[in-house]
């Protein structure tokens, strides 16, 4: 049995002493769940989209630039996937695909387990994005050298098919996050904003 410091045992009160409160929050309350890097992550990647969409000439420099600050996130968020936080970590929700369709099958019937982190869904999302976005960034990187300027149309057309991917991507994500908010009763926009969420309950996966 654990020592009780003012009705709280004593490990929780050292968790509290180091600043650890999302593992001793009360019942009902939020835990902190989204690091910041995974935050500016996440809405950084969002404006250099929103940039490089709204600027489509190959010929205007914030489109580069924006395709280049893209691919530069997303390096940095493979870098945080192996080495970040629990949440943040690849190993935390990348699934087998088996295990992602039975998450999406679930969603359907209304019967999905809550993830406090990424589900298997929203994790296989994550990968596909980087992808995405990744093909999009080097093709339009080729683009621009003396290899691909001349005669062959080949990169234009794989820089835009994987732009339009990306677009797709986003819709299904969006689609998704809107879903799954729905049916948990839980504004997943706003928590990945604040990096709280609420706690995991006894049939959640934590």
């Amino acid at each position: 049995m654990q020592r009780m410091t003012k009705g709280r045992p004593a490990s929780d009160v050292m968790r509290l002493a180091t600043g650890d409160e999302a593992e001793i929050a009360e019942p009902g309350a939020t835990v902190r769940v989204w690091d910041p890097l995974t935050r500016v992550f996440h809405w950084s990647l969002v404006l250099t989209m929103l940039a490089a969409y709204e600027t489509p000439s190959m010929d205007d420099a914030i489109h580069a630039r924006a395709g280049y600050a893209a691919a530069g996130l997303v390096a940095l968020r493979v870098v945080w996937g192996l080495a970040g936080p629990r949440y943040a970590r690849f190993s935390n929700f990348v699934k087998r695909p088996l295990t992602v369709f039975a998450y999406m099958r679930d969603i359907v019937r209304r019967t999905a387990t809550r993830h406090l982190g990424h589900n298997p869904a929203g994790g296989a999302m994550v990968v596909a994005l980087i992808l995405s976005v990744l093909t999009t960034a080097v093709t339009g990187f080729l683009m621009y050298t003396s290899a691909y300027q001349y005669g062959d149309d080949t990169i234009p057309r794989l820089h835009i098919l994987a732009a339009n991917a990306t677009l797709v991507l986003v819709a299904i994500h969006l689609t998704g996050v809107g879903v799954v908010s729905l049916l948990q009763r839980e504004n997943l926009v706003v928590s990945m904003f604040t990096g709280r969420k609420r706690r995991a309950g006894p049939d959640d996966i934590d």
